[in-house]
């Protein structure tokens, strides 16, 4: 019976190491648990109303990490429990009668992974007092996941707020009215800033896609409000009698190109253009598409 239940519990935490791996270390990578609980809590957060979505993204990072927890304790929990009492020696003061075995096995689970040490309960069983250090390396390498999974996302929403305030910029420049009084090199310039920008959002969503569950509080922030300035300057570009503007412009809409399919295929963006792509992406985070 005790290998049914280590069984079980290696089971357990392997799914929960999976989806770490995938997550945080696989470079194109998320995790089939981590992809399930940021779009639900996109999902849900959408029908309470604008102040929910804006919590969305760091709830569901939160929920995650809870998940991949909760994952390590249970699966321990259950290679503990047909261990428990006779494979641990207790404090004085303590009687394991007093407590359910299953309930003292959670004890000992998260106690382990806290690597705080068993305190007043001590493996004997040889088996346990053998493979019970690995739970303390997966507690402290958990805790060094959600550390690095935030130094991850968070200068990735600092690029994506980056290129929105750029775009703005530009719009509110009249940039685009303006573009044939612009010398070619500037306005080439301007346009592979955009690309270049644009190319480093599609990386950035690549690697962390709950980035995307991030929804900024203001317009002038928000790509998903300014994206279509950027369609705007691509097809202002294409038109442009210098050889050298107009294969910027072309650069930047492929770069476009490249974006939305990669938003269409990962979070479910509707539309066969490239326009109506970034116009369900506006809608899902609440914004108006400006044409």
């Amino acid at each position: 019976m005790e290998w049914i239940f280590a069984v079980l519990g290696i089971i357990v935490i392997g799914v929960g190491l999976r989806d770490v791996f995938h997550t945080l270390l696989h470079p194109s990578g998320e995790g089939e648990l981590t992809k399930w609980c940021m779009r639900t809590s996109w999902q849900v957060s959408k029908r309470m109303g604008s102040k929910a979505v804006a919590v969305a993204g760091p709830l569901g990072i939160v929920i995650v990490i809870l998940l991949w927890t909760v994952l390590q304790v249970l699966g321990w929990t259950l290679i503990y429990y047909p261990h428990i009492p006779q494979g641990f020696v207790y404090a004085d003061g303590v009687d394991p009668s007093r407590y359910p075995d299953f309930i003292e096995a959670i004890y000992v689970s998260m106690v382990a992974l806290s690597t705080l040490g068993f305190g007043d309960v001590i493996a004997v069983d040889p088996w346990i007092r053998a493979f019970s250090p690995v739970e303390a390396l997966a507690g402290f390498a958990l805790l060094t996941a959600a550390v690095s999974w935030f130094m991850q996302l968070y200068p990735a929403l600092a690029r994506r707020r980056a290129i929105g305030i750029h775009l703005t910029i530009l719009r509110g420049a009249n940039y685009v009215q303006d573009f044939s009084q612009f010398s070619p090199d500037t306005a080439s310039r301007v346009l592979e800033n955009v690309t270049n920008d644009l190319v480093q959002v599609r990386v950035d969503l690549t690697q962390t896609g709950e980035s995307y569950y991030f929804r900024e509080s203001t317009a002038t922030t928000s790509l998903a409000a300014s994206l279509s300035y950027a369609v705007a300057l691509s097809e202002q570009a294409q038109a442009h009698p210098d050889a050298g503007v107009r294969a910027s412009g072309v650069a930047l809409q492929k770069a476009l190109q490249d974006l939305s399919n990669l938003m269409a295929e990962t979070f479910g963006l509707t539309g066969s253009s490239v326009e109506d792509k970034f116009r369900s992406y506006a809608s899902d985070h609440g914004y108006d598409y400006e044409s």
